[in-house]
């Protein structure tokens, strides 16, 4: 059951005094200690506006970024050496393919569907 519909009306004025006089109060104490009045709990606190950065600013950010990287694979580049590609012949091919299906043959003899 509301507790507010069980008190009286001068129960009811009384309260309401006492809070209007809290209110005051709170009001009073923050202008004595130079603070801002005491918001009401029940109050949405607003969120701060995020500043936003120019499209020039962005630009500038982002050349600086790419002039850095520019420098660091620049000098990785320099010094490595480039990579040799391994080549087979086809003679040495056809040897690995013929010893492969020699392999599969011995494993399928066997009765096995792996090595």
């Amino acid at each position: 059951m509301n507790i507010l519909l069980s008190l009286t009306s001068a129960q009811l004025k009384r309260a309401a005094d006492l809070k209007d006089k809290i209110a005051e109060l709170k009001k009073d104490l923050s202008a004595i200690l130079g603070a801002a009045p005491a918001q009401d709990s029940k109050a949405v606190a607003v969120p701060a506006k995020r500043s936003k950065m120019s499209a020039a600013a962005r630009a500038k950010i982002a050349a600086a970024q790419r002039a850095r990287w520019a420098k660091v694979k620049g000098a990785n580049h320099a010094t490595q050496a480039p990579v040799k590609k391994f080549k087979r012949s086809a003679a040495v091919k056809a040897k690995l393919s013929a010893l492969a299906k020699a392999r599969w043959a011995r494993v399928k003899a066997a009765g096995k569907k792996a090595l």
